[in-house]
């Protein structure tokens, strides 16, 4: 008897992959318990009190679904920015709004462009989308926006991903750089410009707004994962034009936000004061893990986000070893998956408890490995 196929020919052709392991899986499968966890760059200075407060007050009314137009977020988010709320989506975290776009864009076959390293999930959804997945690599440890650009031209590619700052380098380019690059970009190609590290950027990294809102072919993705401390709200939102905007609404799910997670978001946007507070934080904090770094005879690379990539100056086996050496001091980090940027390991920005567990922990797990 022939097996009746269920799943599509896509689907069944691909792995079952999870392209994050994340530290509870770490917990349960080496029986170690994370005292640092500093490698998902989160926030580890959490939200503000006024967000907690918004989140205890919503928790009374979570048996409401959220308006499912997001209104009142998409009113705040408006405000705060300076662009009118339709030119806004909002989705479940910026993972989900990647895979709506590239629902939105690519069918089996089309071309997809993206530097060879760069964020991973992006590339999930394309795979899964059946996309035909190009790469053209990191230069000096830094998106190369010339070869990502001669890629989309040479590949006549329907999509591009461009993060500004970079994840998992860190690096950046200022926004003359930036902007170059999109209105380069043809417009048979949409460039994703993902931002989810803006907060902690340099002044002149970002674009204004208005700069890119009248560009058809140019979304913004950003969250409320990182500097604002909503990782597991999942708040997720894109930039762009009005029509881009209500493309979304014909495949989002309209009920995918959680009421807890838009009061949370629309509290942390009031509260700009907690913000500049914490982002000093996290600068202390790079700082901290870059002099932990050369203690330790390791080469901190500079970064504009809530993390410091470190170079350890050999392979992705001696990175690796590193990874899992600190895991068995408590301390949870991360490493980039494909090399040459696999020499390094990554890690979050966290609380001064957390960097000194780092300082103690880093020059024995080195001196065990040799």
């Amino acid at each position: 008897m022939t097996a009746f196929q269920r799943f599509t020919p896509l689907l069944a052709s691909l792995p079952s992959t999870v392209p994050f392991v994340g530290p509870e899986a770490i917990e349960r499968n080496r029986g170690l318990a994370v005292k640092a966890r500093i490698g998902a760059n989160e926030s580890g200075f959490g939200p503000a009190q006024s967000v907690f407060e918004a989140i205890a007050a919503a928790a009374r009314e979570t048996w409401c679904y959220a308006d499912p137009e997001n209104f009142a977020l998409k009113q705040a988010l408006a405000a705060h920015l300076g662009c009118a709320p339709a030119n806004l989506a909002i989705g479940e975290g910026i993972d989900s709004l990647l895979g709506q776009i590239v629902r939105m864009v690519i069918e089996p076959g089309m071309t997809v462009a993206t530097s060879l390293g760069a964020y991973p999930t992006f590339n999930f959804h394309v795979v899964g989308h059946g996309g035909r997945l190009v790469t053209t690599p990191y230069v000096d440890d830094r998106e190369d926006l010339d070869g990502l650009l001669d890629l989309v031209k040479r590949e006549d590619a329907r999509l591009v991903y461009f993060a500004n700052p970079d994840n998992p380098m860190g690096s950046w380019w200022d926004a003359d750089a930036v902007l170059a690059f999109a209105r380069a970009v043809p417009e048979t190609c949409l460039l994703i410009l993902d931002e989810a590290y803006c907060e902690t950027a340099p002044a002149g990294t970002t674009p204004a707004i208005s700069a890119l809102l009248d560009r058809p072919n140019v979304m913004r993705t950003r969250t409320f994962s990182k500097a604002y401390g909503l990782a597991g709200a999942r708040i997720g939102y894109v930039i762009t034009t009005p029509d881009n905007a209500t493309a979304f609404d014909k495949i989002r799910n309209h009920f995918g936000m959680p009421r807890i997670s838009v009061a949370a978001a629309i509290a942390a946007l009031k509260d700009q004061a907690y913000l500049a507070d914490v982002t000093q934080r996290i600068l202390q904090s790079r700082q901290r893990i870059g002099a932990i770094a050369l203690a330790n005879g390791l080469s901190p690379l500079p970064s504009a986000t809530n993390f410091v990539t470190i170079d350890c100056g050999r392979d992705g086996i001696y990175a690796r070893a590193i990874v899992d050496g600190l895991m068995e001091h408590g301390i949870f980090i991360r490493m980039p998956g494909i090399a040459p940027l696999n020499r390094c390991i990554r890690i979050s920005t966290g609380t001064p408890a957390d960097m000194d567990l780092l300082a103690d922990a880093l020059p024995k797990v080195l001196a065990a490995i040799g």
